[in-house]
């Protein structure tokens, strides 16, 4: 493996991304409606408004009432009234799934745009023609997904830390974030959902035509976060580290079978027969 190569690799398609306002102003913009204007506007609206008068109260209340007995009971039981427990709630529970979006979709747009991107650039003849390993060549370009997809995402939690604490310190005399969920969420998931969905879409866009083409199927990997979500907000579970080393685990394995197949393209007509004309 040829680590100079790999991280060259790396910085091109970096540069390219930085240079690319299709794929850095979506992943810009995410990051401040999930991590500033949503928890802000939650949080806000939730110790302002009437808790009566909000739509859903009766499923979360449910929610609350039928969760086992433990920590996360005790300390909702522990809280003064149905709005801190709703706040409560939201940012340790509700919040991850849709804070996971912000590296799954990032992956999504840098990885998509990863062998397509060449393409339509007319950079990937070049790639045939040097003496580049296919796998040099896929690593380099994981790294590409892989870093700014965990710089942003870091960035953004710390974004959203700030806008929590400051919004809730004050009821609750003690910072929300980060807590023992967010950690395990944070250091494990994270990087293990990001790299499942990088490896997803550089083999998709090895093989399609265009980036939009790349784009739409990489972005099925949407709709594992998305049943998260309804599952939690159904409340047939809530994200505890149990169950998140659960899914990052199972993430492991899919990577791993990913990464076998990937090992197994080790001939440039296989990767690019659908590229070149």
């Amino acid at each position: 493996m040829n680590k100079k190569l790999i991280w060259t690799i790396a910085k091109k398609d970096i540069r390219s991304i930085t240079s690319n306002k299709q794929i850095w102003l979506p992943m810009l913009i995410l990051p401040v409606m999930l991590c500033v204007f949503m928890p802000g506007f939650v949080i806000y609206f939730g110790k302002m408004a009437d808790v009566a008068s909000i739509n859903g109260i009766d499923t979360l209340k449910m929610m609350i009432k039928n969760l086992p007995e433990g920590e996360l009971r005790d300390m909702l039981d522990g809280l003064k009234d149905e709005k801190t427990q709703l706040i409560y709630l939201f940012v340790n529970y509700l919040l991850m799934p849709l804070f996971l979006l912000i590296p799954v979709l990032s992956s999504v747009m840098i990885a998509a745009n990863s062998f397509v991107g060449e393409k339509e650039r007319r950079t990937l003849e070049s790639l045939l023609f040097a003496p580049i390993q296919i796998k040099d060549l896929f690593v380099g370009k994981v790294l590409a997904s892989f870093i700014p997809t965990i710089a942003l995402t870091y960035g953004s939690f710390i974004l959203c830390a700030i806008v929590v604490n400051s919004l809730t310190y004050s009821t609750f005399n003690q910072m929300l974030l980060p807590n023992t969920n967010w950690i395990i969420l944070l250091f494990l998931l994270v990087p293990v959902i990001s790299v499942f969905t990088i490896l997803f879409n550089v083999l998709i866009s090895a093989r399609v035509k265009g980036f939009q083409e790349a784009q739409q199927l990489g972005g099925t990997v949407v709709l594992p976060v998305i049943a998260i979500m309804v599952s939690q907000a159904a409340g047939l579970f809530l994200l505890n580290p149990i169950i998140i080393v659960i899914i990052a685990a199972v993430l492991m394995i899919v990577n791993y079978l990913l990464l076998n197949r990937i090992a197994k393209m080790n001939e440039r007509h296989v990767l690019f027969e659908k590229q070149v004309h």
